[in-house]
């Protein structure tokens, strides 16, 4: 098997159950136009962040890391009315590039892009006593993942949900002398979520468009 096959594959997925999207194509035209890298959620990766954060009735959403703002649109079209989406870039470029996305989707009016480091602008959510968020996704610089979980659980309660991106690093993750700082912080945010009493929590490995890789996902449980 090859990622020829893989990426054949997430393309068939893609033509049946992910229908063209006129917002969401732009917003990758736009990201690439701009210079963004290429390191956005496949399209049926989004979708399933989309239908998790539907099934979880998710009225608040917490994004850390926008890039060009593809997933967001795809977890903001997910919340109902009334419902609000927060998320995090340190670029204020891409931030500046997933506003424009944001808004030629529709969603500028349920959504806000903060920019700067996010473990800034998540000490400054816990600081502002923000209401607790349903829907947590961790999708940013790997070796800050151990801070931004512990961030993440302030500002969380009971029964929400956090999923982290990109947890698996072709197979490295399971390379315990790696000396890699994203294989690292990726080690560390797992077994800091796996020792932690308020989480129950499971990590899946996927092959598809965007490689070798995978996901963590999360439920508080206290």
């Amino acid at each position: 098997m090859t990622e020829a096959r893989w990426t054949a594959v997430d393309d068939y997925f893609s033509a049946q159950l992910v229908p063209e999207d006129e917002a969401l194509e732009s917003a990758l035209r736009v990201s690439r136009e701009a210079g963004l890298p290429p390191i956005n959620v496949a399209p049926n990766q989004g979708k399933l962040l989309h239908l998790i954060a539907q099934i979880h009735g998710a009225r608040r959403i917490l994004e850390i890391g926008t890039l060009g703002g593809y997933s967001t649109i795809w977890l903001g079209r997910a919340l109902p009315d009334g419902g609000h989406l927060v998320s995090l870039e340190a670029d204020p470029v891409h931030a500046d590039v997933a506003r424009r996305n944001l808004a030629h989707a529709g969603l500028a009016g349920r959504t806000e892009v903060r920019v700067g480091a996010a473990l800034d602008t998540l000490a400054a959510l816990v600081e502002e006593g923000v209401d607790p968020f349903d829907l947590v996704f961790i999708d940013a610089d790997k070796p800050n993942n151990p801070h931004y979980l512990e961030w993440a659980l302030r500002l969380t309660r009971p029964g929400s949900v956090i999923i982290g991106d990109n947890v698996v690093r072709g197979g490295a993750v399971a390379d315990g002398d790696s000396a890699h700082p994203a294989v690292r912080g990726i080690r560390d945010f797992l077994e800091l979520m796996g020792r932690n009493p308020r989480l129950s929590a499971t990590a899946v490995q996927t092959v598809g468009m965007k490689g070798y890789d995978g996901f963590s996902l999360a439920r508080v449980i206290a």
